[in-house]
């Protein structure tokens, strides 16, 4: 979900090689503000934007959400962020520094985010669905409300892996809703189809 009006400006915590930013470069008009701290991805992304025909309105700043400064209040903040904290850490230490950011925890996310978002504005987070129930009670006493959520599932027969989460400050009704991505025949479901048509050649 998106704010009401078209957003002006989107920051992008943790953008890793640009592909949200520049999925919603496609569908806005918006200046977006890109983060990221690892160095590798940090230059992909800023090559990727350099490569793109939106490259005039999209900028990588290489470093923390906690250092970046707050100078400007942004209509939508989106994050798709490494696995919080100690969440399905693998045994192999390189693969757990590219996956995952011990650096930033949730409450850190949700703390700069408060701090970034504008009063009419909305942030979309994509997390682990067995955090929701964590989110939910940290943004209790962040001044951040949960809008909407989305709860994803691989195929009817899996259990939910990952929570879509619209959050502001502003105290709403929340919705709820379902997104299956495969059928029993692993074959994508026409709602997933939907919403990603615009950015695949062939679905």
């Amino acid at each position: 979900a998106e704010a009401e009006l078209p957003p002006q400006n989107i920051l992008d915590i943790g953008t890793g090689t640009g592909l949200l930013s520049l999925m919603l470069a496609q569908k806005t008009t918006a200046v977006i503000h890109a983060i990221e701290v690892n160095e590798e991805a940090a230059a992909q992304a800023r090559e990727n934007f350099t490569k793109s025909r939106w490259h005039g309105r999209l900028f990588l700043f290489h470093t923390s959400i906690q250092m970046f400064p707050a100078t400007i209040k942004y209509d939508w903040i989106i994050s798709n962020p490494p696995f919080f904290e100690d969440d399905l850490q693998s045994e192999d230490a390189a693969k757990n520094e590219a996956k995952h950011d011990s650096s930033l925890t949730l409450a850190e996310l949700l703390k700069s985010i408060n701090i970034h978002l504008d009063d009419e504005g909305f942030a979309s987070l994509l997390i682990p669905w067995h955090r929701t129930g964590y989110l939910q009670t940290l943004t209790a006493t962040m001044g951040l409300f949960i809008n909407e959520m989305m709860f994803i599932r691989q195929s009817p027969r899996h259990d939910f892996f990952r929570t879509i989460v619209l959050l502001s400050k502003k105290d709403q009704l929340l919705k709820t809703s379902e997104l299956t991505i495969h059928d029993e025949h692993r074959i994508y479901t026409e709602h997933f189809k939907q919403l990603l048509k615009d950015y695949y050649l062939r679905l």
